[in-house]
């Protein structure tokens, strides 16, 4: 056999199985979506029906299940994202600004950039029990005797937390800062050197470059790692649940069931931190273990319910990346 032979029958073989890894490729793409179309049809089959204004300002009662609503779980989630993104989002550029613009390339920042690498990959329920250590039972200080502290205008803090939303967003803070870091770092380190550069050039300080700068140029990689984080938090359960977190709460924390109320009593937002609260995936998690047949659509009518917000976020926040990447100018 001539080497030309050998050659095209070399050739065949490589195009062959470049075909079969194809083949391959679509076959599990496919597969993938044929999957989430099946859960998302089956899921809006059992329960678009039930997603109406009664079943999101509503209780779960226990007489009348088909009554039941998810109103405290909806509070509940909104306060805990709101706090987990006030406590994470800004730790977390802070903390990746610091590392790739102002520490030096010591041992020590290493260590804590591979540890930071290795966080994001660690499973949600070792942070549940770190935050159940560490913010609910503040390692067992208060075990003897509970305090409340009196704040400013009327607040009051118990110690240790308990089982607050401020623990649940402190245990979702640490769950989501190191993806943020991790995204922020690459996001930065993607800007080039010469804007840097050229800033410095032209007479400004090191903090007007990264605040005027860099931090604009790398908002769009930022809210990339926001999206990630935010999306992983609000529908974690296993956490929230080693926390404290309520599955049958028959109250809106603190109190508020509407928007107007916040506006009437505003000294009442001082004790949504320290309230006790339910969450939607616990909520959810409740309910399909309850035997009664209809909370098998309760459960995917509050999936729906979870979905549609979670899209709202990362609509929100992809509309201010690309927004951002508009006005980019290398």
């Amino acid at each position: 056999m001539s080497d030309t032979s050998i050659a095209t029958e070399l050739l065949s073989r490589s195009r062959q199985r470049g075909r079969w890894f194809e083949y391959a490729c679509w076959l599990a793409t496919w597969s993938a979506m044929a999957i989430l179309v099946t859960l998302l049809f089956v899921i809006l089959w059992q329960g678009l029906a039930y997603v109406n204004w009664h079943f999101l300002s509503n209780y779960k009662d226990e007489l009348k299940p088909a009554d039941s609503g998810i109103l405290p779980a909806l509070w509940g989630s909104f306060w805990l994202m709101l706090l987990t993104c006030v406590l994470s989002i800004p730790v977390g550029i802070g903390a990746a600004v610091y590392l790739e613009e102002y520490s030096t390339d010591s041992w020590l920042t290493r260590v804590i950039k591979l540890n930071l690498s290795n966080l994001a990959g660690v499973p949600s329920i070792v942070y549940g029990i770190l935050g159940l250590t560490v913010f609910a039972r503040m390692f067992d200080i208060f075990a003897h005797k509970e305090l409340v502290v009196q704040g400013p205008l009327g607040m009051y803090m118990p110690l240790p937390l308990g089982s607050t939303i401020i623990s649940g967003a402190l245990t979702l803070s640490l769950l989501s800062l190191p993806v943020i870091i991790v995204a922020t770092q690459e996001a930065l380190r993607a800007v080039p050197q010469s804007l840097r550069h050229a800033s410095i050039a032209l007479g400004a300080t090191r903090w007007q470059t990264v605040s005027g700068q860099v931090l604009p140029a790398a908002l769009p990689g930022i809210m990339t790692g926001v999206i990630l984080s935010i999306s992983r938090a609000i529908g974690e359960t296993a956490p929230l649940i080693v926390v404290g977190c309520g599955v049958s709460i028959f109250e809106c924390p603190p109190g508020v069931e509407s928007p107007t109320e916040l506006l009437s009593s505003p000294e009442l937002l001082l004790q949504v931190p320290f309230s006790s609260y339910t969450a939607l995936p616990a909520t959810l998690y409740n309910w399909a273990s309850d035997p009664r047949p209809i909370f098998t659509h309760k459960v995917a009518a509050g999936i729906i319910v979870l979905l549609v917000v979670l899209m709202a976020i990362n609509g929100l926040a992809i509309y201010i990346r690309n927004r951002a990447q508009k006005h980019l100018n290398w």
